[in-house]
C-alpha cells in the first residue's frame, strides 16, 4: 500500500511561517505530479499548490507569492513553505499524488 507520510504541521501566529514536508515512496514519487490540498473546518477540501516531475509549479490564488511547492528528488519528499501565514490557512494539509493521499497534518494559525 502506497504510504504518503506528512509532518511539519503545527501552531503558529499569524504572519509567521511553517514547512510541511510529506515523503513518499520512490516509484510513485519520480513519476507522478506531488499536490498539496488542505481542508478548514466545516468546509471542502481545496487545492492549494502542485509541483511536476520538471519542477513546475502552480498555486491556488488564495496562497499565490506565499507558498512555495518543492520537491527533492532524491529524498522523495515535497515541501511547502508557507509564509505570512493568515488566520484562513488554518486547516488539516494534505499530501496527494494520483489516487494516493496522505493522514493530513494541523495547521493552526492564531490572530
Amino acid at each position: 500500500q502506497v504510504k504518503l507520510v506528512e509532518s511539519g504541521g503545527g501552531l503558529v501566529q499569524a504572519g509567521g511561517s511553517l514547512r510541511l514536508s510529506c515523503a513518499a515512496p520512490r516509484n510513485i514519487f519520480w513519476v507522478n505530479a506531488m499536490k498539496w490540498h488542505r481542508q478548514a473546518p466545516g468546509k471542502q477540501r481545496e487545492w492549494v499548490a502542485t509541483v511536476t516531475t520538471g519542477g513546475t509549479t502552480s498555486y491556488a490564488d488564495s496562497v499565490k507569492g506565499r507558498f512555495t511547492i518543492s520537491r527533492d528528488n532524491a529524498e522523495t519528499t515535497v515541501y511547502l513553505q508557507m509564509n505570512s501565514l493568515k488566520s484562513e490557512d488554518t486547516a488539516v494539509y494534505y499530501c496527494n499524488t494520483k489516487s494516493f493521499w496522505g493522514q493530513g497534518t494541523q495547521v493552526t494559525v492564531s490572530s
